[in-house]
């Protein structure tokens, strides 16, 4: 007989904590299935997955200043999991544009990317992310090295504040809450770098 699987503490809050960023996506998709997302639930669906994937970004770029500023270290394991997260939001917006509102015409798609400005930021932000969550793994990082890796995933100071300028410009009226989503992310982006610069001080 085989023995049960025992899982630790840590294993159990890393399950629970999947289920929660799961959570909004499925919730997305019953509002949708039930009719709860409005007189465009396209939209609405695309909107909605964007806007977690924007507030997962924030999640993952705040770990290491709350982790540093409350010291904190074991919060450093879950940065990854919930920048994976983010980048699945962001796929799931990504193909929701796709599929249900563009129905695969890439014509119009490319059309989109040149006319629509928040489209070509948005784009570039995805881009930008794709090599980061490809190369999230362990063994990533060992063969890409530490240091090549860490200069790799800097790419994220360029793809933080190109979502957040996505999510002003396509908003247009009432920007004051893509304004403050990016705000957020130059605070937290200007900590990180003055942590950087604090390293490099305290090596030399």
């Amino acid at each position: 007989m085989s023995r049960p699987v025992r899982l630790t503490a840590q294993a159990v809050l890393r399950i629970a904590l999947h289920g929660l960023c799961a959570l909004p996506a499925v919730v997305l998709v019953v509002e949708g299935l039930s009719g709860g997302l409005g007189a465009n639930p396209i939209e609405a669906l695309i909107r909605g997955l964007g806007d977690w994937g924007l507030r997962f970004l924030v999640m993952a770029l705040a770990v290491t200043p709350v982790r540093r500023l409350a010291r904190l270290p074991t919060l450093a394991r879950y940065r990854r999991m919930l920048g994976l997260w983010a980048f699945a939001y962001v796929l799931l917006h990504v193909s929701a544009y796709v599929v249900l509102d563009q129905f695969f015409d890439w014509a119009a798609i490319g059309n989109d990317i040149v006319k629509h400005k928040f489209i070509t930021v948005g784009m570039a932000a995805v881009t930008l992310l794709i090599p980061l969550a490809a190369t999230s793994t362990s063994a990533m990082i060992r063969r890409l090295g530490g240091k090549r890796w860490r200069t790799l995933h800097r790419l994220v100071y360029v793809a933080g504040p190109l979502a957040a300028i996505h999510y002003i410009w396509m908003v247009k009226a009432d920007i004051r809450q893509p304004v403050v989503y990016l705000l957020i992310v130059l605070l937290l982006l200007g900590c990180r770098v003055a942590f950087l610069a604090q390293e490099r001080i305290e090596r030399n």
